[in-house]
């Protein structure tokens, strides 16, 4: 994603919760901010601890050889600050792949 120049920002929405998102036109392919997903399905809107939990899960599926998740890449979207932050992002294959890793009722829809 190093040369990226069409990008556009939206908010998603899942049972009232924001997911950040970016669609690329080059790719085709939309981005979804792996944090704002994680909070989402394991209960938790303090983004800190979100990030967190992201941390270890993708260090775990790292060690089970999950090429994906190093193949994750970042985008700027903007943050609870209001900022462009860097963001770790996946696209809707890669993030069926980490929703399926993370024990929640909350993965099936």
């Amino acid at each position: 994603m190093d040369n990226i120049i069409t990008m556009k920002e939206k908010i998603q929405l899942f049972e009232d919760r924001k997911v950040r998102t970016a669609w690329d036109e080059e790719r085709e392919k939309w981005y979804f901010s792996i944090v704002d997903v994680c909070g989402i399905l394991i209960n938790q809107p303090d983004y800190q601890k979100s990030r967190k939990y992201w941390n270890k899960l993708k260090q775990r599926l790292v060690e089970e050889g999950f090429q994906p998740v190093t193949n994750c890449h970042q985008l700027k979207l903007i943050a609870q600050d209001g900022k462009p932050r860097l963001t770790d992002v996946a696209d809707a294959e890669q993030l069926f792949r980490i929703i399926q890793s993370i024990p929640s009722p909350k993965a099936e829809p």
